[in-house]
């Protein structure tokens, strides 16, 4: 069966432009069966991939896939640029491009809330969190410089002290995030791509708990619409996204259909996706 994620590839795939919001189509709408069900639509928890196909709609990661690339390469999704690499492949230093905005939110009091370079900080640090309980803290054990103390100081605290600096997470200014790693790892750049790594707000995840997999709220181009648990899930387009167009390039003589069709057009196409959860195969072509 094509997975999701290639599914919305021709929908949703971009390159970025001015930072202003764009209407879907709202006439549009791609309805799609998954064969298994969620289970969270938190980042730092998700880890089978109907979720995760979910909230890389719903969220941002710092880099993407280029798609079309041959061999496979990273592109920036809400940085200015690919990171800076330096010390011999130890440090990492990210910058957040400015202006990116997040759904609108009760948690924001009623203002636009941009996307900081504390953000990623913050989603980061919710990996090593005990109490998290993440599947994704394998990615930083022993990489991001202070992040396995950090963790044994919760463990035996009882608590995350997110406040805390890290040496491994310097929030250089509003937009800088410089990770510091223990030895060098050129591969950390793709971890950076991975929807657990995405940028969640610190006062969304406080004020909805344990309910915090339910409410997703992020800066992707969807947002979360009416859900129903193991049955329907509905994104709807982010009305406060930013403005993007399709914009892949390969030289791949069987993708030049697809960059003719696709090329310029703005991102997401569809203004709604409808999710249906049908895990038998019989069911799934009666439905279709």
């Amino acid at each position: 069966m094509i997975s999701f994620r290639t599914l919305l590839f021709s929908a949703v795939a971009f390159t970025a432009v001015p930072l202003v919001a764009y209407a879907a189509d709202a006439n549009k709408t791609l309805r799609v069966a998954f064969s298994i069900a969620e289970t969270s639509f938190d980042c730092a928890f998700a880890s089978d991939e109907a979720s995760q196909s979910i909230t890389e709609r719903i969220f941002d990661s710092m880099l993407e896939y280029d798609y079309l690339a041959r061999p496979l390469k990273l592109a920036p999704r809400t940085l200015a640029a690919l990171p800076e690499v330096t010390d011999g492949g130890k440090t990492i230093t990210a910058k957040i491009k400015p202006g990116i905005l997040f759904q609108d939110d009760p948690a924001f009091g009623g203002k636009p809330r941009e996307l900081v370079a504390a953000d990623y900080a913050y989603s980061l640090k919710r990996l090593m969190d005990p109490k998290v309980k993440s599947p994704w803290w394998f990615l930083l054990e022993g990489k991001v410089v202070g992040a396995n103390e950090a963790r044994e100081a919760a463990q035996k605290s009882g608590k995350f002290d997110y406040a805390a600096p890290m040496a491994g997470l310097e929030v250089v200014d509003k937009y800088t995030l410089r990770i510091k790693l223990n030895g060098p790892d050129f591969n950390f750049l793709w971890i950076l791509a991975m929807p657990s790594t995405s940028a969640m707000a610190r006062e969304v995840v406080e004020k909805y708990g344990d309910e915090i997999g339910v409410k997703p709220i992020g800066t992707g181009p969807f947002r979360l619409g009416t859900y129903k648990r193991s049955s329907k899930i509905e994104l709807v387009a982010n009305p406060t996204y930013r403005s993007r167009t399709w914009d892949w390039k390969s030289s791949a003589p069987e993708d030049q259909a697809l960059i003719k069709t696709m090329t310029g057009k703005p991102v997401p196409a569809v203004g709604r996706v409808e999710i249906y959860v049908v895990e038998e195969g019989q069911a799934r072509w009666l439905a279709f």
